[in-house]
């Protein structure tokens, strides 16, 4: 179980990807970037390093890192910390989530990801369902986006693997150290790759 939801946590991150996505464009885009970034899992030539990179290169247009960590941190502590505090903390959550991604492309195993339908999500969001195909197994992955209206694109600020959600994943694992731990310990532990 624990190896399949690494497999999931990593198709999560290859079916993303795109130039300023429209609400009209999510479906064809999507499905072309799945088929892109399967492509260079199967590439073995390529060292993993490589293979992240390729595949950062396209996801990174479309996560809302920045959203995705102010939700992950919280909204009271968020508000208390300064622009620098938060721009590092960012910064470290972004490469955690990518590092943890990372870990898991020696995974794959020539699983397939079906798209099934775009769907209206929390009023005005939208959240993309999508199916891992494996040898024995369906996985359901979801992916929630919403409108920036600053870049005029919708964005991913959140994934459900299996109907549990990456952002109140770490939003608890947040929580759960600052009642222990100051935010600049916490950052600390979030910028120690090892952890």
């Amino acid at each position: 179980m624990k190896n399949i939801l690494k497999v999931l946590l990593l198709l999560t991150f290859l079916i993303t990807g795109a130039n300023a996505l429209q609400k009209d464009e999510i479906i064809n885009v999507m499905t072309a970037k799945v088929d892109n970034a399967l492509e260079v899992l199967k590439q073995k030539d390529l060292e993993t390093k490589d293979k992240a990179n390729k595949i950062f290169a396209l996801i990174d247009e479309i996560f809302d890192y920045e959203l995705m960590g102010k939700i992950s941190l919280g909204k009271k502590t968020w508000l208390s910390i300064n622009d620098t505090q938060r721009e590092e903390f960012i910064k470290a959550f972004e490469t955690k989530l990518k590092n943890s991604y990372v870990d898991k492309l020696e995974l794959y195993t020539d699983q397939k990801v079906k798209i099934i339908e775009l769907s209206p999500y929390k009023k005005t969001r939208l959240q993309l369902k999508t199916e891992v195909v494996g040898k024995d197994e369906v996985y359901k992955i979801n992916y929630n986006f919403y409108n920036n209206k600053k870049k005029s694109q919708w964005l991913i600020y959140d994934v459900d693997l299996l109907g549990v959600s990456i952002v109140q994943t770490y939003r608890k694992q947040f929580a759960g150290l600052l009642k222990e731990k100051s935010f600049d310990e916490l950052l600390v532990i979030l910028k120690d790759t090892k952890k």
